[in-house]
């Protein structure tokens, strides 16, 4: 097994471990890991995270299940047309972009720097969610639904996370709050529902049938993480999960400026 390998299940491992930890953002780190030491391709690499974050979400999701902070009718409303966007992308979008998109001189840009420069722009709002302190949203707690925004949103979400492989959190969650009306706790623990929902649907009816898939590989880093998840969950008693927060916010802006670095400049 190659070092960088190695780093790689370390790194599904850690990625649980700070999904257990802080309750999400973790997975985010699945595409750069995918992509620079597995040297997986972008179509792959966003396939294979599709399938990570959303079994991972759903770990997650089914916890807060059972603490009573997900709400299954408005998982389902938000979750439609998220899993229509995801789905069209990945079956049809991805399937259909070319390996060099456009030249200017000597210039190519490229279908992997569309998707990973997307990637990497979407990770800085990600890690600010983290950054900045939680503000207490007062609303009344009857929820409500402004079914056609939650349709723009449901397909805006789902296409940016067709396109970059990414649960893409740090939207749903305002949008829960703002469009529907739920508590913050709920809007968190909901939003792992629609991220489990839309990611893998995405995954099954768009790569599955459109790529082949390593499945052993996938199951063995996807297992991996999940151990991950169940250690962050135990840690959690002992470490304090905002600086921790905080911290993996700082890192998640690293990343985006390396991602940056490596398929623009290098």
């Amino acid at each position: 097994m190659e070092i960088l390998h190695i780093f790689g299940y370390i790194s599904a491992l850690i990625i649980g471990i700070s999904l257990g930890l802080i309750g999400g953002g973790g997975s985010i780190l699945a595409v750069p890991v995918l992509a620079y030491l597995f040297s997986i391709n972008e179509k792959a690499a966003t396939a294979y995270s599709l399938f990570i974050v959303g079994a991972s979400a759903l770990v997650g999701g089914w916890k807060q299940h059972l603490k009573g902070y997900v709400d299954w009718r408005t998982a389902i409303v938000f979750g439609i047309p998220a899993i229509i966007g995801v789905t069209l992308v990945r079956h049809y979008v991805v399937p259909a972009m070319p390996n060099i998109l456009f030249e200017i001189d000597n210039f190519q840009f490229t279908r992997r720097m569309a998707m990973f420069g997307l990637f990497a722009i979407l990770m800085i709002p990600a890690a600010y969610s983290m950054l900045k302190k939680e503000k207490k949203i007062e609303n009344t707690g009857v929820v409500a639904y402004n079914y056609p925004l939650i349709l723009l949103e449901g397909l805006l979400v789902g296409s940016i996370t067709g396109l970059i492989g990414a649960g893409g959190g740090f939207l749903i969650i305002p949008a829960l709050v703002v469009l529907a009306n739920v508590e913050m706790k709920v809007a968190v623990g909901t939003s792992l529902i629609i991220i489990a929902i839309k990611s893998l649907m995405g995954f099954f009816l768009g790569d599955a049938m459109t790529m082949l898939i390593d499945w052993e590989f996938l199951a063995i880093f996807t297992s991996i993480s999940f151990v991950g998840i169940f250690i962050g969950s135990y840690l959690s008693s002992f470490i304090d999960g905002k600086k921790l927060k905080q911290g993996f916010g700082y890192f998640i802006l690293v990343m985006a400026v390396f991602i940056f670095y490596m398929e623009f400049f290098k």
